[in-house]
């Protein structure tokens, strides 16, 4: 007996009381740029429990113009921009070269907030983005030495034993060199910061820039 999609997705609820809070936002109270807002809003969404809030959407396009989306880890975020980290002979890597521009999306349904980011990437010197890596955990260093990243893959098994050799290579050698890692940083040009409504009145404030260290602000309706 199969599923009833439809009937499943009606059922389900948005932003039910018992697992979300909608905090109240006055856009009036905005500071004038955007990354500290967003560096609230990361640190409420943390504090209110939300399932690795560091997740992200990562929108890039092929270089025929054909878009793609997956979830990544936000590596850091500061006046330079947005951080995420892949391999430059990724799927992404390949978009990213052939079209430097993409767009991030946090979704943080404890609190029924968004935050959509736009803008050009570049890459960071190799340098720091070995630094970035070696910075992190065992098995993202094993990940990493893993490659080969939206290869074909012939079998689980061909997967084990390459994982297997990683992972003894990055307990062993823990600043072993990833040559084709490489840390993105996305220059925000757009950036919009939803808050969820209960009677469905959402708050949409969006920052566009308009100099090096400028921006201007505009409501938009939901």
């Amino acid at each position: 007996m199969g599923t009833d999609l439809h009937a499943l997705l009606r059922s389900l609820r948005v932003w039910a009381p018992e697992s979300t809070t909608l905090p109240p936002f006055d856009p009036a109270t905005a500071p004038a740029e955007p990354l500290p807002l967003f560096t609230e809003w990361f640190a409420e969404a943390v504090a209110a429990g939300q399932p690795e809030p560091h997740t992200m959407s990562l929108a890039t396009s092929d270089e025929d113009g054909h878009p793609d989306v997956r979830t990544v880890m936000l590596h850091g975020a500061d006046t330079t921009g947005w951080t995420f980290a892949s391999h430059v002979t990724s799927r992404k890597g390949r978009h990213l070269a052939a079209r430097p521009y993409a767009a991030l999306g946090f979704y943080w349904p404890a609190l029924g907030r968004q935050v959509r980011v736009r803008g050009p990437v570049t890459a960071a010197p190799a340098q720091e983005g070995q630094a970035d890596l070696h910075a992190r955990s065992t098995g993202a260093l094993a990940a990493a030495l893993t490659g080969r990243q939206s290869e074909v893959l012939g079998s689980l098994e061909e997967l084990a034993e390459a994982s297997e050799t990683a992972w003894t290579e990055a307990q062993s050698r823990p600043d072993a060199p990833v040559p084709t890692w490489t840390l993105y940083r996305l220059a925000p040009q757009e950036v919009e910061f939803f808050q969820g409504d209960a009677r469905r009145r959402h708050v949409r404030l969006t920052y566009r820039r308009t100099g090096e260290q400028e921006w201007t602000s505009t409501l938009l309706w939901p």
